[in-house]
């Protein structure tokens, strides 16, 4: 899941993050506990890096029923919670191939079930993006700026989404999740060790903790 905190274009970050407000000129950022509480207790759902559900192609949906618009709803208000942007269902463990994102706060949530990418773009954007699945991790990643993607929703209606920029690189993004895809796998290795070591310092804080 793309975290709208840790997704922005390639280059000097930016200021606070979001969910996070200065407490006076010139002060140091903390963020809102009952903001982090929240998103403390969605991530606590998500798998992290090295769970083998996580680098697993994920299995086509094939029953649109009450229980999977159930899923479909849980998964938008974990996202919601976690300050995500988008969320693919092996990232709570469950190999299906749908996944949720919403671009905004007051934006619908969209499902995907089932997506096909129909076509990319030539013209491609770097950006940085982070994962839920892999905390304290930022990496620059290069996809196509425009994407079609063919796919049903949650009550079994097709669905064609024509994308670009945020939306294109989101959805591409969850759907590499469902193709058993990180954004690890696409960097160069030494971009990938620095990572590594990234994602260690943040395992020995967290045990720490």
């Amino acid at each position: 899941m793309p975290d709208d905190r840790q997704l922005k274009r390639a280059g000097p970050r930016p200021g606070p993050e979001a969910g996070v407000e200065p407490s006076g000129p010139g002060a140091e950022a903390r963020p809102d506990p009952e903001v982090e509480a929240r998103r403390d207790a969605a991530l606590s759902f998500v798998r992290r890096f090295g769970d083998p559900v996580l680098k697993s192609r994920a299995t086509d949906v094939d029953r649109f029923d009450e229980a999977l618009r159930a899923q479909v709803s849980r998964m938008g208000g974990l996202m919601r919670d976690a300050l995500g942007v988008g969320l693919a269902a092996p990232q709570l463990g469950v190999s299906q191939r749908v996944f949720v994102y919403r671009l905004g706060a007051d934006a619908p949530l969209i499902a995907l079930v089932n997506p096909e990418v129909e076509w990319t773009s030539e013209d491609t954007e770097t950006m940085e993006e982070g994962c839920l699945s892999i905390p304290a991790v930022h990496v620059d990643v290069e996809r196509p700026m425009h994407v079609r993607v063919s796919a049903v929703d949650e009550a079994g209606a097709g669905r064609m989404v024509e994308a670009s920029g945020l939306e294109a690189r989101v959805i591409q993004h969850e759907i590499d999740h469902l193709d058993g895809v990180l954004i690890l796998d696409r960097v160069s290795r030494e971009q990938r060790k620095e990572a590594m070591r990234a994602l260690r310092e943040a395992e020995r804080e967290r045990e720490a903790a």
